[in-house]
């Protein structure tokens, strides 16, 4: 049986228009057709930016299926997400967010049809950091593109954020997950090594939206599942203080990366981290 492109899954926030330019264009590319997308605009988003975020989505051809707006709590991302995967329908479904581009070099197809028979119903990602060449926090010239903007990658969420870089990037509409796609309880994924993620997150304004994060978690006004949101933000903020508003480079051993190929050093480096990955034990200070 000839297995199709799934829908595309995705909870999207205030990103830059051009970035969802670009990860529509990236995902047509790998075959994707069905967009279920969703927005959510909390409350500080102007009505200006929410209605250029709505009028580039209409200009890719896409109609967003919900919009949401007010306080952003942890379990916003997930409720709207499963909402859309009620929509998409049975099937396989591709679960990704704004600033993460997956590649598959085989195909989405194959690596579904790898699952298949491999008796899952998950495929694993992980998430690799794209960076500028100093770490600074810049925008990106739409001509160039992402590559050559943010041209290094690493595993920056994994040793900086102390967060979970692992994603279930496909899963079957039978498959819950949980909440930022980063598990699927009961359904472990077998596929060695996981999926590159290409996460484009480290760029202009993702300083401020994380101090705006932090603070809404620390009164609760935005409301948490735990306490890893606060305490990843806190990290963040302090290694951007630390290395004067960038990102560590050096200290982190990122390196030249590109969409268009998997890094040599992929396969053993990334599934270390899948294999040896635990959440922090006890909040951080």
């Amino acid at each position: 049986m000839t297995l199709s492109v799934p829908p595309l899954i995705s909870v999207i926030g205030p990103v830059e228009p051009e970035l969802l330019a670009a990860f529509a264009a990236h995902y047509r590319t790998l075959g994707v057709t069905r967009f279920h997308l969703a927005f959510h605009f909390p409350d500080h988003v102007t009505d200006d930016r929410r209605q250029a975020l709505r009028a580039a989505c209409r200009s890719l051809g896409i109609t967003p299926e919900v919009l949401s707006t007010g306080p952003w709590h942890e379990s916003v991302n997930g409720t709207l997400r499963d909402e859309l995967r009620c929509r998409a329908g049975d099937g396989w479904h591709l679960l990704a967010d704004s600033d993460e581009l997956q590649t598959y070099p085989a195909g989405i197809a194959a690596a579904i049809a790898q699952a298949q028979s491999d008796r899952v119903g998950t495929v694993r990602g992980l998430m690799l950091d794209r960076v500028t060449t100093d770490g600074s926090l810049t925008g990106f010239d739409t001509a160039g593109g992402l590559d050559t903007a943010y041209p290094l990658g690493g595993f920056v969420t994994h040793h900086v954020v102390r967060g979970d870089p692992r994603k279930i990037v496909l899963a079957h509409s039978s498959v819950r997950v949980a909440s930022g796609n980063h598990r699927a309880p009961g359904h472990r994924p077998v596929n060695r090594p996981p999926i590159v993620v290409h996460h484009f997150k480290w760029r202009h304004g993702v300083a401020a939206d994380v101090r705006r994060r932090a603070e809404h978690y620390a009164t609760g006004s935005w409301e948490s599942l735990g306490p890893a949101c606060h305490s990843e933000a806190r990290q963040v903020l302090a290694h951007l203080e630390r290395n004067r508003g960038r990102i560590g480079v050096q200290t982190l051993g990122l390196r030249p990366v590109t969409l268009a190929a998997v890094p040599d050093w992929w396969a053993e480096e990334a599934q270390h981290i899948v294999d040896t990955w635990r959440p922090p034990t006890r909040p951080l200070g």
